[in-house]
């Protein structure tokens, strides 16, 4: 596979993901999205599906009547789709409403998808999915009881890019996948819900670390069975980190023997990256995780050949494209009543890991 098929391969994954796999008429109405708390990640959200031709917000729900008001504006949404935290549970009685996008702190996760789900309402949940395995588990009942959706938000597995390397893996170009390398991190502004155990429910593993995690999942296929971590804090003096971890880093090893070595942070800039080690050649994926466009490169040897092939790809697309991809495929699996591609068991499985991993570095989750 060279430059020129990977680049093709990318864009033809990048249509599959983006052409709906329902004929939609003249009449069929879009699937109408509830935004579960207002801030930075659900304004991306609405933004990101304000031009969809199948999906549209429908309804708000938020503790702060000014900022709900505005939102209702510029969505031109009617007041009495405007509900409070407390009256959360009327969404069952709106017909337009068919799923809720949950921006939530971490730790409120598990409470407005159970609620949902008791509503009759489709789940689109930000991750981490919650903030232990047990929440998880119980989203997941729920949601199976209610019959309902549920699809957590892990973008990168409907980049296009994403999914255009990883069959370039499996197609073995890479040889024997050896190792990986990865890291994600930022320095965190003070009095953040993120920087407390209440809400956050972990440091910098259970915000930018899950990135790594997911990611080294998604491309092996395999869960990882052995960890070794250790956490640190180098700022004692500005108070950020009373409750939470500065740094963590970590190693796992994957049944087939793939190792993969991994850091975040609150307290450094890190732009994420990934690399990918196979016995034949390597991938290295800059902005691997933020909205900034993805870009992919590396080269890998031809069998039975003196050759190297180069991968050089650049996916421009931003984060609110990718959480369009988002809202517009749990909207076809409502439509088509198929199973969602990142459904609630794909957040579990990140939890069991992270609760490991802290486990490994001594900071088990309270």
């Amino acid at each position: 596979m060279n430059r020129r098929d990977f680049a093709r391969l990318s864009a033809l994954t990048a249509v599959a993901t983006q052409v709906p796999a329902f004929a939609q008429s003249a009449t069929q109405r879009k699937i109408g999205y509830a935004a579960v708390g207002l801030g930075t990640i659900s304004d991306l959200f609405m933004r990101s599906i304000a031009n969809s031709e199948t999906v549209q917000i429908a309804a708000l729900v938020s503790g702060h009547p000014d900022k709900a008001a505005r939102y209702a504006e510029k969505y031109n949404i009617p007041k009495e789709s405007i509900y409070s935290y407390e009256n959360y549970d009327r969404i069952k009685e709106n017909k337009a409403v068919d799923a809720v996008y949950i921006g939530l702190p971490n730790s409120m996760h598990r409470e407005y998808t159970e609620r949902a789900a008791s509503a009759g309402k489709h789940v689109l949940c930000e991750k981490p999915m919650a903030i232990s395995s047990a929440e998880c588990r119980a989203m997941v009942d729920a949601c199976k009881k209610a019959s309902v959706k549920l699809l957590i938000a892990y973008r990168c597995h409907y980049d296009p890019t994403y999914i255009a390397a990883r069959e370039l893996l499996r197609s073995g170009a890479l040889g024997e996948i050896q190792a990986f390398e990865s890291a994600f991190g930022f320095d965190s502004r003070p009095n953040l819900w993120r920087l407390t155990r209440k809400l956050g429910g972990g440091g910098p593993l259970m915000d930018v670390g899950i990135y790594c995690l997911n990611a080294i999942r998604y491309f092996t296929g395999e869960e990882p069975g052995k960890f070794a971590a250790i956490a640190a804090t180098r700022d004692h003096n500005s108070g950020r980190f009373k409750e939470v971890e500065e740094n963590l880093s970590w190693t796992m090893q994957f049944p087939s023997g793939i190792v993969a070595a991994c850091n975040c942070s609150y307290g450094s800039s890190m732009p994420g990256f990934l690399n990918i080690h196979g016995t034949r050649g390597s991938l290295f994926f800059e902005e691997a995780f933020g909205g900034q466009g993805i870009h992919v490169r590396g080269n890998y040897s031809v069998p039975d050949s003196h050759a190297n092939q180069t991968v050089d790809l650049l996916n421009s697309g931003k984060d609110p494209f990718q959480l369009q991809l988002e809202g517009e495929h749990l909207a076809r699996c409502i439509l088509n009543n198929t199973e969602p591609w990142t459904p609630g068991e794909e957040g579990l499985r990140d939890l069991e890991a992270i609760e490991k991993i802290y486990a490994a570095a001594g900071t088990p989750i309270a």
